[in-house]
């Protein structure tokens, strides 16, 4: 059975638009190359931080929802964003019933589409 997995991260805000969809894209494609389904894909922008980190008091946050059978691909995909320098930080938790349903509930209120 497919387990359920969040990711937020923070990206440096000093790269450029194409940089930041660079980045995005590196961490999407590496998910779906090894085998997980992504879910939900957004984008939150440049947003300010609750405290500052790397002395930079905003970032690019994304958020990716995805499933995937082999869990241990979480922890070579969390070692990608620790050597990554544009990444300021990352989280990713997974995710029980509940909150996919809450998840599930977010997305159609905000009438956002899951893949």
């Amino acid at each position: 059975m497919a387990k359920h997995y969040e990711t937020v991260f923070i990206l440096n805000p000093v790269l450029s638009e194409d940089q930041v969809k660079e980045a995005v894209k590196k961490y999407e494609d590496y998910l779906v190359a090894n085998g997980a389904t992504m879910v939900v894909k957004e984008d939150w922008g440049l947003k300010k931080m609750a405290y500052p980190i790397q002395n930079k008091k905003s970032g690019f946050y994304s958020l990716f929802q995805f499933t995937t059978e082999d869990g241990s691909i979480i922890n070579k995909y969390e070692t990608e964003f620790r050597r990554d320098e544009r990444v300021m930080r990352f989280l990713t938790v997974a995710m029980d019933k509940h909150a996919v349903s809450w998840a599930e509930r977010r997305r159609a209120k905000l009438n956002i589409k899951a893949n």
